[in-house]
Parts: structure tokens; sequence; C-alpha cells
């Protein structure tokens, strides 16, 4: 197959061309691009890519009809009825932008900068689009700041106390493993290339374990599922540790080169015994031991760590537990053993070149984005004024409500750059269209494989839709501002954020080398032998910067914060087919999810008089949501799991981020979207409508 190679991309009408997928997904595949005169036909893998090896999923194999949606958005839009109606008529990207700039200029001279916020996150995960000219803009507005916290915050940190950074495995070495353990990640659905690997490394001889608290996709495709209560993952971690200990499988040469505190943490485990940590986790004693033991024996042991289980309460303490295991029993060592919370770490860009943090004068006070709707309805003094970008938290942010009732306060000025009008979108004030990242150029490294790959643009904008550097300069223009930060091209800003000396991993990887290759692997070395970035330079079992903080310094299992006594606890997780919000209003991509489902253990179900395709409400004092029942034992009793978020269709209550508490996490100002209780009804429409169709 030709791959054409003349510049630009976007203006061939014809031809195969090289790109990258844009998703919040740590697979960052590699992709082909057929056009077609002037439009894109097709949508297939790279097959040259080391690690996604020409495979892609479907939501990327049908991104072209996201992009030529008839509802994607055109031009500029400005408000002309209510809030949340989405009511509006189109203007001019002049007007749009004076519009802005004159209103904050107002808000400015009257209240300050800070009471202008921006929210946002990785709808895109370009570099530049996301953390590039809007940081920079936002930085010299002296807007208030914001904390990405939403997604890996709290199971960031805790890995941090435990390894020094988001540093793990290379997963193209997971191929060698011969047990995978599968902990809190439906990979299937969210990591399919470490599916692929470990498809591999099964073939070769190896075991694939999954824990998690629904049986789902990874569940069933594993050896072996352990099903386990939600929040209780560390306690499971600490009695796989009390029999590795009580029955004399830690490596002890590696306990005593490369880490601290294992003589702590041996005395601490003790008090974890197998009967002890089934009371907790639901998971039978002997099962705990089996697991044990199968980790202490088999080598390479892998351990791909999860999203869902650091959204509890105590997700920072149950991520930096299960980072402890490796260790223990020597892991490290070996090609293919370890694990990986994220990859990040290895293949992080000068974040401060992109960002100019020095273009801010002054500190700023800053809101924690999990917490949009208190910051919205109690913030003193008020946010009076909201750029949302990359993000849609009328549908993603906990307590949705909350949110939603602050977005409709008539004083707040919205502004929402999207590609459609979304439900935050809605609410706005002005809407601008934004370019997908097929029309954009931008540099991408995954936060699991360790490749930068850049993305050309292969189309023209749509309409008139402009990127997020675009639309940072101009608005950066209007305001006044006149350093030459805001003058940088899209090359620039590349080349500034690969000039990193601070990580051997960029050393000579080039603007131009991306472009010739379109992707170039970082120069990553093994962690050990070496000397991690935790303060002592080892693996800390035992870590005195926790203690400082008033954090147990050693692995612990806490109770998840009481949420009330509603019977169930909520876990709302991804589904196969929507990445958040993103394709949950394409029509094939629901077709193929069905409908939004309520998992409950046959027991619960018979105990409430629900049945199989009941219509279920699910409530609790935040809000409440409708769903469809599915019975089994996919679920341990006392839990309820759905997946995806669902737009609202008319007449349909789908939002299951109304019912998630906006607590924050025990680290790193993390979410709890998974520590929620709810209450769990047989609809009483739905057994009307039973009786009148039997």
């Amino acid at each position: 197959m030709k791959i054409d190679a003349i510049q630009p991309y976007a203006k061939q009408s014809d031809g195969v061309f090289r790109s990258v997928c844009s998703l919040d997904c740590p697979d960052q595949c590699g992709l082909l691009v057929h056009k077609k005169d002037g439009k894109i036909v097709k949508i297939e893998g790279d097959p040259s890519h080391p690690v996604t090896q020409g495979a892609i999923c479907n939501k990327v194999r049908h991104l072209a009809e996201r992009i030529y949606d008839p509802k994607r958005l055109r031009y500029p839009l400005k408000r002309v009825g209510p809030k949340g109606e989405g009511k509006f008529e189109r203007i001019s990207w002049d007007e749009a932008l004076a519009t802005i700039a004159g209103r904050w200029k107002r808000l400015i001279a009257e209240y300050g900068p800070e009471s202008i916020m921006p929210y946002s996150f990785y709808g895109n995960m370009g570099r530049i689009g996301t953390e590039g000219m809007d940081r920079r803009f936002f930085n010299r507005l002296g807007a208030t700041e914001l904390e990405q916290t939403i997604c890996e915050a709290a199971g960031s940190e805790g890995y941090k106390y435990t390894m020094g950074g988001s540093f793990g495995t290379d997963p193209e070495d997971t191929v060698h493993a011969k047990l995978i353990v599968m902990w809190g990640i439906n990979a299937v659905s969210t990591n399919m290339h470490q599916v692929a690997i470990a498809e591999k490394a099964r073939k070769n001889g190896a075991t694939v374990v999954a824990i998690d608290v629904h049986r789902n996709r990874t569940a069933r495709w594993a050896d072996w599922f352990i099903p386990i209560r939600p929040g209780t993952d560390a306690a499971l971690a600490l009695g796989m540790m009390h029999v590795l200990f009580a029955e004399g499988m830690e490596n002890e040469a590696f306990l005593r080169e490369y880490t601290v505190g294992h003589e702590e943490l041996r005395a601490h485990v003790r008090q974890y015994d197998p009967v002890t940590v089934s009371g907790i986790t639901g998971v039978p004693a002997e099962d705990i031991v089996r697991l044990a033991r199968m980790y202490g024996s088999v080598a390479p042991a892998f351990i791909r760590i999860g999203n869902g289980l650091q959204h509890h309460d105590n997700g920072g303490m149950c991520v930096r537990t299960i980072a402890c295991l490796p260790a223990i029993t020597g892991q490290w060592l070996l090609k293919g053993g370890g694990a990986i919370k994220g990859n990040g770490g290895h293949v992080s860009h000068n974040a401060a070149a992109l960002t100019r943090p020095d273009l801010r004068r002054g500190k700023a006070r800053s809101v924690n984005m999990n917490r949009l709707g208190r910051a919205l309805l109690e913030l003193d003094p008020p946010i009076r004024s909201l750029y949302v970008y990359n993000s849609n938290p009328a549908v993603v942010a906990p307590e949705t409500n909350k949110v939603r009732a602050g977005l409709a306060r008539e004083d707040l000025f919205t502004v929402v750059h999207d590609l459609f009008l979304t439900e935050t979108a809605a609410y706005a004030d002005i809407v601008l269209p934004a370019t997908s990242s097929l029309e954009n150029t931008d540099f991408y490294h995954s936060y699991w494989h360790h490749y930068l790959q850049i993305q050309e643009p292969v189309i023209e904008p749509y309409g008139e839709s402009k990127s997020n550097v675009e639309t940072f300069r101009l608005l950066a223009e209007a305001m006044g501002f006149e350093e030459q930060a805001f003058k940088d091209t899209e090359e620039d800003l590349i080349r500034q954020a690969l000039d990193y000396p601070d990580n051997p991993a960029y050393e000579g990887i080039t603007l131009e080398e991306l472009r010739e290759k379109s992707y170039v692997k970082a120069k990553v070395k093994p962690l050990f032998p070496g000397r991690l970035r935790t303060p002592s330079g080892k693996i800390e079992l035992y870590s005195k910067a926790m203690e400082r903080k008033g954090l147990p310094p050693l692995p612990t299992y806490t109770p998840l914060k009481d949420d009330g006594d509603l019977p169930f606890l909520f876990i709302p997780g991804p589904n196969h087919n929507f990445l958040n919000s993103t394709f949950s209003n394409n029509e094939k991509h629901v077709k193929l999810e069905k409908e939004p489902k309520l998992f409950l253990n046959a027991d619960d179900a018979a105990r409430l008089g629900i049945e199989d395709g009941d219509t279920v409400r699910v409530w609790n004092e935040r809000g409440e949501c409708e769903l469809t029942a599915s019975v089994g034992r996919d679920v341990l009793p006392g839990v309820a799991v759905s997946q995806g978020l669902w737009a609202d269709a008319p007449g349909t209550k789908r939002s299951v981020n109304a019912l998630t508490p906006d607590r924050l996490a025990d680290m790193g100002g993390g979410a709890v979207f998974f520590s929620g209780r709810v209450g769990v009804e047989k609809k009483a429409a739905s057994a009307a409508g039973k009786k009148e169709t039997s």
C-alpha cells in the first residue's frame, strides 16, 4: 500500500495518509486515513506501528462518521433562548471574539481575572491542543486555575509514593510474562492492545487473571475471574503479601537492594490473614491463598493496574498498595515483569515550555474540577465566566445536577468550544466550532507505550471550525496580549515541547524525524538497576513522605467513607462503544451499545421483585436515573454496575453522574465516582407495561 508522504496532506484530494488516534485511551493507535475527492472514506490501523500493529477499535474505525456528522457545528453561535434549551443563532467569528473579549475585559476591570475560569480535560490527547496555547492564555489572563484531577490523579499519586512517578514496564515486553493480572481494568474495552499482547503471551503459556467488581468483557476473557467488593483492592493486595511473606516467597535480595521498609511491611501484613481479608473483600480465603501462591511462584508476573479501582475514597492507597507487590517477588528485574499504572513519566515532554507558567503574575486561586457544581454555586467571590473545551462537564462531572444548576446561572457568561452542541454547550452564551484532530497539527505521546507520534492535518477544517491553538491565538489578540508566546506556530510549540534535556528519553528526537517516520520510540531505560525518583531512590514500601502528610506510611486498607445507608454500592464504569460522553450522540455507537443497563445480582433482584429487562429507578439524595436491569451473577450482592455515559434523549433519565459524589479521594484530589451508594426499585410503569403486553 502506498503511503502518501507529500506535504501538506490536507491539500491532496486522494491518497492514504498516516495519522494517530487522538482519543483519551492508553493505546494511542497508529492510523491510515484514506481520502477520495478530498473526503475521508476509510480509517484503518497502521500495520507498521510496532505496538498497535493495524488493530483499531470501532470508535476509531467509525470516526469519519463523527467528523461528517450533520449535527456537527459549522460556525459560531450565540444564545437566543433560556439557558439549557439549546436555542442559538449564527454569528461570525469576529462577533464571537469581540463579544468574549469585551465581556472578559469588563469582568477583569470590575472583579479581577480570577472571576474567569477554564474547564477542560483530554477530549483530544494532542499535547499542544490541550496544554499549549490554552495554558499560556489563561496564565497570562490570570484566570482561576483548574485542578485537572478527574481521571487518574489519586492512583498516580499513590503509585508515585511507591515508585517515584508514572514509570512502569514497557508494554511490548509483557509478551514475555507468564502471569498477567488485569486489576481493576476492563482492558478489552479500554486497552485492547494490552489484551492483544496478553493473547500472544497466553499462547506461550501465560495465565491471565482478572480482578474486578463486574464480570465484564475482560473478566469473561480471562482464565480466572476474581470478583471483589468495591473499594477493597488494597486489602486483597495486603492479603497476598501476608501469604508471600508467611510462605517464604519473597525475593530477599531484591528487597534489600532496591526497597526501603520491607521489614516493617513484613510485620505489618501479619494482620491481613486470608480469613480476615476474605471478610473484607468477599474473595474466598482459599482463592486469596491460591492467587498469592500463583503470584509468588510464576515469573515473570505482570500487573496491569486500571483506572477503575482508584475512583474510590481510598483509591490512592489502593494503587499504592498494589504497586508494592512486584517488589516483594523481585519482578522488576525480569523482562515482562513488574506493573503498569501508566508510563507518562517515561515520555513526559517539556511542559513548562509549552504552558509558560512564567506568564502568570502572582498566584491564582484554584478549583478542583470534580467540584465544578460547588464552585459555580458556592465559590466566593464567584466564578462569573466559564470557558469549556475538550470536555463536557454537564455529563462527565460528578453531581451533574449541581453542575447543571450552576451552568444555568444567568449571570454566568459561558463559552463552549466543541465539535457538537453538547449538553454543556446548551447552557453556553457563545458556542465556537472546533476542528477534529484530523484537521490539526499536533504531537502525541501515550501514557501506556513509549512512542511519540505526530498528527498532520489530513483534511481541511470543517466549515468555520478552528483548533484550540488558533482560537487562543485569536483570543490573545482580541485581549491585546502582545507577547511572542502567542505568536508561536504549531511547529514552534512542538519543537519547544521536544526540547527537554531533563528527560534523556527525548534525546535526538526532532519534529523533522517525527514528520519523516510518523512515530519514534523514546529512549527509555529499564528502571532497574537504577535510581528511582522517590526520596530514597528506591521503591518505598514505607514512605516517610506519606507519614509527613499524615497518611499511613505503610500500605493499609481503609474502608470507604460513609455515603448513607442505601443498600447498593454504585459503579458507573465505561462501556465498549463510547469514550466518556464522546460517541454517545452517534447513532451507530448507540445501536452497538443498545441501551444503558444496571447489572444486579440475582439474589438482590429477587428480593426487590426485579426481573431481567425491567426498567429500574436508581436514586440517592443527589439525583436519580432510569436504566434497564440486567439480572444475573455478574456482580456480587450489594453492588450495582452501569456502563457508559449516555446522552439524555427526550423523555429519558440516563445521566448516571447525577448519582455520583463530588467528594475527593485520599490522594491527589481525585474523583470518587465509584464510592456512592444508591437505592434501586422497579419503575411502576415498567411493571404496568409488562402486564399490558402479557
